[in-house]
């Protein structure tokens, strides 16, 4: 938005849309005319960058008018956060911003004069490290890439600014309630080699009772969304392991 005010007028034409909210069974459910929806969308695409359809590097489009239309008045008519309605109710992990993990991105043309620090023994090609947190979506929240593979995922987090924002103070407000005690920032699950952080949340080792079994049950498989993304992103792009033609 370029000024406060055009953030206020949007605010208020999504708002002026949520009274035509129903309730049926007992269940405050969001529902709006058709009409009503393509008009609010047709005006907001015609004024406003935001909400018009993007397109990436690539030639691949974003999200519609209409997706971004029905995201925002679904998250004012049932009062929740934008990602509420995904990842943390797919999940049960309330103030989750995602999964941290590194992976190796194989190198093919690394100059000899590096292959010492680019090369790891549990690897056998010279490999770049890319930190990234993900949600479950296949969002990147943060990328951290460039470090040389004979690191561990230890000495990338020293490195990376991941946690610079918090520090600074300018950390987004992810207030969020949990076992009575309130919370402001978010946290990332892990896998055991991290170290024992407030913003960490990893699995147990040896879970002890039922409880805990679930829960490990629930950490690893929502961990698993990073993993997955490393997937999907290193077979879209190929350009350090075969790179570019000039």
């Amino acid at each position: 938005m370029d000024s406060d005010s055009d953030y206020v007028l949007v605010l208020r034409t999504l708002l002026s849309a949520t009274q035509y909210m129903i309730y049926e069974r007992g269940e405050k459910r969001f529902r709006i005319s058709r009409n009503l929806c393509l008009h609010i969308a047709r005006d907001l695409e015609c004024n406003y960058e935001f909400f018009q359809l993007p397109w990436d590097a690539r030639g691949k489009c974003g999200f519609t008018t209409i997706q971004k239309c029905t995201t925002a008045l679904r998250q004012l008519a049932y009062g929740i956060t934008a990602d509420a309605s995904a990842y943390r109710a797919k999940h049960g992990f309330p103030g989750i911003l995602g999964s941290i993990n590194c992976t190796h991105w194989e190198w093919a043309n690394c100059p000899n004069e590096w292959r010492g620090q680019f090369t790891r023994g549990d690897h056998e090609v010279l490999t770049v490290i890319l930190e990234a947190v993900v949600s479950q979506d296949l969002w990147f929240w943060h990328a951290f890439f460039g470090m040389a593979g004979s690191n561990n995922d230890l000495n990338v987090l020293q490195a990376s600014p991941l946690f610079n924002n918090i520090l600074q103070g300018k950390a987004p407000d992810m207030s969020y309630v949990l076992n009575g005690n309130e919370y402001k920032y978010e946290y990332h699950l892990a896998d055991g080699i991290y170290l024992e952080y407030a913003t960490f949340v990893k699995s147990y080792s040896f879970p002890a009772d039922e409880k805990r079994k679930l829960f490990k049950l629930a950490q690893e498989s929502t961990w698993n969304d990073v993993e997955r993304a490393f997937g999907v992103l290193k077979q879209k792009w190929h350009i350090i392991k075969h790179p570019a033609r000039t």
